[in-house]
């Protein structure tokens, strides 16, 4: 996927989830985020970020912050830009090699699923989980609680007890990790039902991305360590 109009900026400060102020151009400017999580390690004053400029020039923030530079590596810190990159390697046959239909946001029984895919095999159910937080190549999900998160695991779970196909597809926003593990410390539920998840039949699979500045673009296979 590719963005518009990019421009750097140095990140300032964050008065709540929604807002950013940021200078851009020697200008401070309200900013949007497009992550509504803490991001505690990747905002932090002085840091060097990128936005991308609104196309309606009426809107009330004129940009939305979509990437920093941690101490070298880029990341994305888009939250709605994993299902974005999972939807175009899907469709380019990169998850099953024939998809004959590809439905984003499919609701089956209590669970809204970010995909529905279907092949000569039958049904797929794929959630997908964006991945910013990363200590020294480890990448860990979720950096905060997410009883939401536990329960999509419940439903995937439910869909291979009745002879689906599913997975949990997790996209790390960066280049370069060495390995994916859930992150125990801050949600122990989320591990324990991953890993529940993954005994019962439900695929998890991590995947590392190219970023720049504009783009995000799926990569490369990353082991995903399960055990605690």
């Amino acid at each position: 996927m590719r963005y518009q109009t990019v421009v750097p900026g140095r990140f300032i400060s964050r008065p709540n989830r929604f807002i950013a102020h940021v200078e851009i151009d020697g200008a401070v400017q309200v900013c949007h985020v497009k992550n509504t999580g803490r991001c505690r390690e990747l905002l932090t004053p002085g840091a060097a970020v990128y936005l991308e400029r609104a196309a309606n020039p009426a809107r009330k923030t004129q940009y939305d912050l979509i990437a920093v530079d941690k101490n070298g590596l880029l990341i994305n810190m888009d939250a709605q830009a994993p299902n974005k990159v999972f939807g175009e390697w899907a469709e380019a046959g990169r998850f099953l090699p024939a998809p004959t239909r590809i439905r984003p946001e499919y609701t089956w029984e209590d669970s809204r699923f970010d995909f529905l895919l279907e092949d000569g095999d039958g049904p797929c159910f794929v959630e997908v989980k964006g991945v910013t937080l990363e200590e020294h190549g480890e990448v860990r999900f979720p950096d905060a609680p997410t009883q939401r998160g536990v329960k999509h695991l419940r439903g995937l779970m439910r869909a291979v007890e009745q002879g689906c196909r599913a997975a949990v597809f997790f996209v790390i926003q960066m280049k370069g990790a060495v390995c994916f593990r859930p992150n125990d410390a801050a949600h122990p539920a989320f591990g324990q039902a991953l890993r529940e998840a993954a005994a019962a039949g439900v695929s998890v699979l991590a995947y590392d991305c190219r970023v720049t500045p504009d783009s995000l673009e799926l990569d490369a296979p990353v082991p995903a360590l399960l055990s605690p």
